[in-house]
């Protein structure tokens, strides 16, 4: 089978994917959009994106793309740990320019302002990207943000290490596919979601509170709501929200009572959740 991922090889979503797919062949993109339309052409099987991190919020670029495009289901749902290092080609000299991708810069702002503040920040489409750019310039007082498994892929140098601004950095990575997919016994399972997308009925009060209300009173167990532009006119949203599988016939009853509201419903997916144990990421 194959599996796309945002590469290149060392980024994290290629992490993801190593600890997902043992067996199969991994395809890198240049950035999420392409990914995202190579699954839509099936040019792969399944693909690996992020999706949210507990420092910077939800990656938009994924979110929308899944919103406004065809009928993409998550099948699976990978929380990884993220320890971000910064990397250089020689060790010991001054750092004038940093180089990663917009979430990583973010995760290491407070880092950055303390030991850089100097420092031009370039953004670049996965934090593998930029490792890889430092190793083919080794002559530039230049370094990236990345894993440490881009160090290794690149041969560069760790000038500090886990740089991150929380230690309780994680990124939930969505397995996207036709199928459910079945995850090694590496992977750790805790609990089943469901993700979806409401749009509420235009100029109607309190249609937000009857959508959640839908949920509340069956006591379903909401773990994420956030807005995002619906890009028709200014003041107009969309809303993803996440939930428990515990009751899942309670689930299907709150669609049904939401279809009656008018309120339009896309599922993203009802998946499983697993875990990734830092050990096995240093191993």
């Amino acid at each position: 089978m194959l599996v796309g991922y945002l590469g290149p090889k060392g980024s994290f979503t290629h992490g993801v994917a190593s600890h997902a797919f043992l067996n199969d062949e991994l395809i890198p993109y240049e950035s999420l959009t392409e990914l995202l339309k190579a699954f839509e052409q099936e040019a792969v099987s399944a693909a690996v994106v992020p999706v949210e991190n507990s420092i910077e919020g939800s990656v938009h670029e994924t979110i929308d793309y899944l919103f406004h495009h065809g009928d993409i289901q998550t099948v699976a749902e990978i929380v990884y740990p993220i320890q971000q290092q910064l990397l250089v080609a020689k060790k010991d000299r001054p750092i004038h320019e940093i180089y990663s991708h917009p979430q990583a810069l973010a995760q290491g702002k407070a880092f950055i302002d303390r030991y850089y503040p100097k420092a031009k920040l370039e953004m670049t489409a996965s934090t593998a990207y930029a490792a890889r750019y430092v190793s083919l310039h080794p002559e530039k007082t230049i370094a990236a943000i990345a894993p440490l498994s881009a160090a290794h892929e690149y041969q560069l140098y760790v000038q500090h290490k886990d740089i991150q601004e929380m230690a309780a950095n994680y990124t939930r990575f969505w397995i996207l596919g036709k199928k459910a997919v079945e995850m090694p016994t590496s992977l750790h399972h805790t609990e089943d979601k469901v993700s979806l997308a409401l749009t509420l009925p235009s100029n109607q009060p309190g249609a937000l509170y009857k959508a959640l209300s839908t949920f509340s009173w069956r006591n379903i167990n909401m773990t994420k709501i956030e807005s995002r532009p619906l890009k028709t006119a200014l003041g107009e949203y969309f809303f993803i929200i996440d939930l428990l599988m515990e009751k899942e016939e309670w689930i299907h009853f709150a669609f049904e009572e939401l279809s009656a509201m008018e309120i339009a419903v896309k599922v993203f997916g009802q998946y499983p959740v697993y875990t990734v144990n830092e050990k096995e990421i240093e191993q």
